[in-house]
């Protein structure tokens, strides 16, 4: 089995967040990290080889940084890392990063099939949970989203999807784009020699060129999103700290209360 995981080099949520002068997220402050919702994707490769055999390959796009997302998914198990790196590509939107993703698996489909295509549900930085239908749209194949629970026999995907009404158990034909949300596993913590040996490891840097695909198809001219407006979160004004003697709970019922809140 051969299973391609898209992971994203997301900044750290704890870190202060700013765009620049062309409203795009600033992303060279040094403090990025890896997806956290990947993880759970690479988790569910690495089961599904040691169940089925294979390789797992991880693709990223993004700026220089990106690599340490590449990297990270070496020490959860990837066997080989692709990072598409271009200029052109700053600026991309989630359908321009859906197109590039989709070149890429292309090509690796190209040397050998590629079965199954795994995502987090959500990058963390922008939680549009978008980029597995646009992705599934831009490969053409069946899409599988927010899978609690994931099996493979037979070329055949089942997943059980937990809503917030009903529980889904969908099917889908491989090859197939699927993404799996924080409830599919817990991620096991990368190994000492798994960290030593991420560094020894290469990462492929593929250009648009390399794909090959159109520069005009990807970056800010033709993204279908933009940002319009930008500001800081005002501080907050007219807080009321309590210091408990016994009776904050109280005090704090009274004030939900007194102002209409519950």
């Amino acid at each position: 089995m051969r299973i391609v995981v898209c992971v994203k080099y997301v900044p750290d949520l704890q870190s202060e967040r700013a765009f620049d002068a062309q409203g795009r997220v600033v992303r060279n402050g040094g403090d990025g990290t890896l997806n956290e919702l990947d993880e759970n994707a690479l988790q569910a490769a690495t089961d599904l080889i040691a169940e089925h055999d294979g390789e797992v390959i991880a693709v990223t796009v993004g700026p220089v940084g990106a690599e340490d997302a590449a990297r990270r998914a070496f020490q959860r198990g990837a066997t080989r890392a692709v990072h598409v790196l271009d200029d052109a590509i700053a600026g991309s939107d989630v359908f321009g990063t859906a197109v590039c993703l989709a070149a890429a698996i292309r090509r690796l489909d190209a040397e050998a099939p590629v079965d199954v295509v795994l995502t987090g549900m959500a990058a963390l930085d922008g939680l549009t949970s978008m980029m597995p239908a646009a992705l599934g749209a831009e490969l053409g194949l069946p899409q599988l989203t927010l899978a609690a629970q994931l099996t493979v026999a037979d070329g055949v995907a089942t997943v059980r999807r937990d809503l917030e009404n009903a529980t889904e158990t969908l099917t889908a034909t491989l090859p197939a784009v699927i993404s799996v949300t924080d409830q599919i596993n817990e991620p096991r913590f990368p190994s000492f020699q798994g960290i030593m040996a991420a560094r020894k490891k290469s990462v492929e840097t593929w250009s648009l060129a390399d794909l090959p695909l159109d520069p005009a198809l990807v970056g800010a001219t033709a993204a279908r999103t933009r940002v319009v407006e930008a500001v800081p979160r005002p501080p907050r004004e007219h807080r009321i700290l309590i210091t408990d003697e016994g009776d904050a709970g109280r005090r704090l019922a009274e004030y939900l209360i007194e102002n209409r809140l519950v």
